[in-house]
């Protein structure tokens, strides 16, 4: 019988994903570690492996159904799951009008259709225990209706509807759910949007990946509520996103960024 807790973590090549990996595998944690980089992941399971867990490559594109038939089979094959992060995301700029369909497409399948499929595999071997947790990244998007931005908010509030839904099913069942909604973050994801728009959001705004991640799992091992913002002034942002007529909530998007 396995000592150690299993946690699937999705995206986990890069970012928010390798530090949720990191801080779980010192946790205790046995990790399947799932993305579209394979090399990647081989690298970071070795460095997991010198803390004592065992971490499992699952190389998987979530945007395809055979990247989520490959995952949703390492679920099953290991018969037991108590932790799942659905990380994997990206971010795209530009009005809908002139953006890719394609890549519209993806994004909808990797932060829909992957979340949900993904998290109804979770919940087989959960449900049976009465035992478990999920988190899904969302993002303080989530909250905001932004320009450039339709399908990525879009898509991110329906990660946090979804999460407090969820929330509601599984209480009884002894299954904790979270949707942790961060804002800017330093990571690869952020400076990529960053640099596609020859701007930057002020410092005061930038969030550190490991306090984003000791955050949502403080929170979530404390029981704590469905939605975790990190980060005061991002609380504050949400309030206001939250009671402001969307005409304002409009214009303070807009001038998120400034030009260097």
């Amino acid at each position: 019988m396995p000592t150690r807790p299993l946690a699937l973590v999705t995206g986990a090549s890069s970012g928010i994903g390798t530090v949720f990996a990191r801080a779980l595998a010192a946790r205790g944690y046995d990790l399947l570690l799932v993305a579209r980089d394979g090399a990647r992941l081989r690298v970071l399971a070795a460095e997991l492996a010198t803390t004592g867990a065992s971490a499992t490559p699952v190389v998987a594109d979530l945007t395809t159904d055979a990247g989520l038939a490959v995952t949703e089979e390492a679920i099953t094959r290991a018969g037991r799951l108590d932790l799942l992060v659905n990380n994997a995301g990206f971010g795209t700029k530009g009005q809908l009008v002139d953006s890719p369909l394609q890549l519209q497409d993806q994004m909808l399948r990797l932060h829909v259709i992957a979340v949900n499929r993904i998290t109804c595999a979770a919940l087989q071997p959960m449900k049976p225990a009465r035992r478990g947790g999920i988190i899904t990244v969302s993002s303080v998007a989530s909250f905001i209706n932004s320009t450039g931005n339709v399908n990525y908010c879009a898509t991110k509030a329906y990660q946090r509807s979804f999460s407090e839904g969820l929330a509601l099913e599984c209480g009884p069942l002894g299954i904790r759910v979270q949707a942790l909604c961060p804002g800017f973050t330093h990571t690869e994801f952020h400076q990529r949007m960053a640099d596609d728009q020859q701007g930057r959001a002020p410092e005061w705004m930038w969030l550190s990946a490991d306090d984003v991640v000791q955050s949502s799992l403080r929170q979530l091992e404390a029981g704590g509520a469905t939605i975790c913002i990190p980060g005061a002034q991002y609380k504050v942002a949400v309030f206001l996103a939250r009671h402001l007529p969307l005409w304002v909530k409009g214009l303070m998007t807009r001038n998120v960024y400034k030009r260097d």
